[in-house]
């Protein structure tokens, strides 16, 4: 038989994002965000006219994923999308003032719940953190781990 189920660390490890994506998302529900589409305004206030397929792994989701988080932010008036000037089956996409607004709103309020997370630790909690996850992300992305 397998671990028992108090030792899995992957259990905890859902349970505490989880927790954190339910908070953002009720922090962002009031300026009439999800988590993924703050996500996105996010990446393309740091990187305007970046293409949907890097948007979307940024974002950690699927180009399908994508595209309706776009067309959402679209229709909500938050974007613009418009052809590259050299290749023109590439659409840019860039925040509108409206979308600029918004994410400032939600930016605030996504910041406080990560300040008041961070808030809990010292630094040297904070990297010690940081250097364990960083741990589990180099074994779970480990091609040996799947052979």
């Amino acid at each position: 038989m397998g671990m028992p189920l108090d030792e899995r660390l992957g259990g905890d490890v859902k349970r505490v994002e989880h927790e954190l994506m339910g908070v953002k998302q009720a922090v962002l529900r009031p300026v009439g965000l999800t988590v993924a589409q703050y996500a996105a305004l996010l990446v393309l206030a740091e990187q305007p006219g970046i293409s949907a397929a890097e948007l979307a792994r940024r974002c950690r989701v699927t180009p399908q994923t994508m595209t309706t988080i776009l067309r959402n932010l679209e229709s909500a008036g938050l974007i613009e999308r418009a052809p590259h000037e050299l290749h023109r089956n590439v659409l840019e996409t860039r925040l509108t003032e409206a979308g600029r607004d918004t994410f400032e709103q939600a930016d605030k309020r996504a910041s406080a719940v990560e300040r008041r997370l961070s808030e809990e630790f010292t630094a040297k909690e904070r990297d010690t953190l940081r250097a364990l996850l960083a741990r589990c992300s180099a074994v779970l992305t480990d091609p040996s781990i799947t052979t």
